[in-house]
């Protein structure tokens, strides 16, 4: 296939692009500051809808795969106008680039468009937002939604940084193996998602162009509490740095949902890759880290 990967240096985007590439597609990488560490490089700015559109028709991808956001949660409350353009006004140019072309559409959407206030969510259910950030992704949703696949996923982590940032699995492995204490709430429900799952099912996902939303995430529900310990006992450290606290104790602008883990049922029975439990995403991510 002939892929372009907006947000090709994110978290999921790189990921992404490095599989693709392993497996022989034709990988085009969209960055707008960090460079993508696989793909053909493409400057990609969100707040240029003229030259998205532009950039689209002249590659005529077979698929597109949109992860570039904003996703600063706490930004996105404060800056409104910027998280409207970026994720809205930027996904419908790439939307609408993609209707020019043909192209198939892999929207990459997120749990923060529930409300959390029961958990394990299907696909079908209501969305309810809590964020300005939630709100923005769920208008991208819709403006994709006849175009391809809509994938929600939810807590994203990886073996290595991506766009400068340090995701919540290599902050908290850092942490402990530095003997320092880290804070981690015990009433924040998840199904944290390994970005080399992710990738795996977000490639089926276009390759079989699997049209409508399907919930591309880790299988288990855990508290990020728990997810924090699991993640100790897997690469031998030591849990009792790890200090429970309390979503209310916390020092968050943007209202968080208490329980936004998702069901993967549906992609359990769909994908080849299905979702991954916990345990078996902790031991690759240990895997991949000591082999890198």
């Amino acid at each position: 296939m002939k892929i372009f990967i907006t947000g090709g240096s994110g978290l999921a985007g790189g990921r992404l692009a490095e599989m693709a590439m392993a497996r022989g597609d034709e990988v085009y990488s969209g960055y707008a500051h960090n460079q993508p560490p696989s793909g053909r490089e493409v400057r990609f700015d969100l707040l240029d809808e003229n030259g998205i559109r532009d950039i689209i028709k002249r590659m005529r991808p077979d698929v597109i795969v949109h992860s570039a956001a904003l996703t600063d949660v706490d930004r996105c409350e404060r800056e409104k106008e910027l998280a409207y353009r970026m994720n809205v006004e930027g996904t419908r140019a790439v939307a609408q680039g993609a209707r020019k072309t043909g192209s198939f559409l892999v929207y990459i959407s997120t749990d923060y468009v529930f409300d959390g206030q029961r958990g394990l969510y299907r696909e079908e259910e209501e969305t309810k937002p809590v964020s300005y950030y939630g709100l923005t992704k769920l208008l991208g949703e819709e403006i994709c939604m006849d175009l391809g696949c809509i994938a929600r996923t939810c807590v994203i982590y990886g073996s290595r940084p991506a766009s400068g940032k340090v995701n919540f699995a290599l902050w908290l492995l850092n942490t402990l193996k530095s003997g320092k204490e880290a804070r981690v709430v015990t009433d924040q429900f998840i199904t944290p998602t390994l970005n080399t799952s992710l990738a795996a099912m977000v490639l089926e996902a276009g390759e079989r162009q699997l049209s409508g939303i399907y919930h591309l995430s880790g299988a288990t529900r855990v508290s990020r509490y728990d997810f924090a310990c699991q993640m100790a006992r897997i690469f031998d450290l030591d849990s009792r740095l790890i200090l429970p606290t309390r979503m209310s104790e916390m020092n968050w602008l943007a209202k968080r949902p208490k329980d936004s883990s998702l069901d993967t049922s549906k992609a359990s029975r769909m994908l080849k890759h299905r979702p991954l439990a916990l345990d078996e995403s902790l031991q690759m991510l240990k895997e991949e880290i000591s082999g890198s």
